[in-house]
């Protein structure tokens, strides 16, 4: 009997929206035109209808930045170009080296991180840190320090300085006049 009532309710839950789909307020059929492309034109126009990809390209962005075109991106990269790089995450927006060593002291390394907290050319946009590990007598004690604030600025004024031509480049590349368009009175 329980069974029974069950799906009956299924039966009837699955056939309602056919049922309801009649309902409405009626309209002219003059104030429409007879082409379908012509009334669904006429109809996103005034906000009538949806799309269902509308409706997901509003929770999620379709326009994908790839890291060539990011000038902040693009110009750390080449700050550090002579380093070996241990992680390089453009989504995560994280850049870290591996430790380098000039050949001149082989017991001083230095490590770098850039993070990146926007894409715009900004002095904020950077977070850098830089450690430096010295090792005593080719041992493996050794100590790792963090900080080194100029070479931090020194490093930030680099890649700003080189953003900000990269972006400039970028603009003059893809400049396109504006078209004017006479007024009639």
């Amino acid at each position: 009997m329980f069974l029974k009532k069950i799906v009956n309710l299924i039966f009837f839950l699955s056939f309602l929206p056919l049922l309801l789909n009649s309902c409405g307020t009626g309209a002219d059929a003059r104030k429409f035109p007879p082409e379908p492309e012509k009334r669904v034109q006429k109809n996103l126009e005034e906000g009538r209808g949806f799309r269902l990809m509308d409706t997901v390209k509003k929770n999620k962005s379709t326009n994908y930045e790839f890291a060539s075109s990011n000038e902040l991106w693009r110009a750390s990269l080449d700050a550090i170009d002579f380093m070996p790089l241990a992680s390089v995450n453009y989504s995560g927006g994280i850049i870290i080296t591996d430790w380098y060593s000039n050949n001149q002291n082989s017991n001083e390394n230095i490590k770098i991180s850039i993070r990146f907290l926007t894409n715009e050319i900004r002095s904020d946009a950077l977070d850098i840190k830089v450690f430096k590990k010295i090792c005593k007598n080719n041992t493996s004690n050794c100590e790792i320090s963090q900080g080194y604030n100029e070479l931090i600025i020194e490093l930030k004024k680099k890649i700003l300085k080189t953003a900000t031509i990269y972006e400039a480049q970028k603009k003059d590349k893809n400049f396109k006049p504006y078209k004017t368009t006479k007024i009639k009175k």
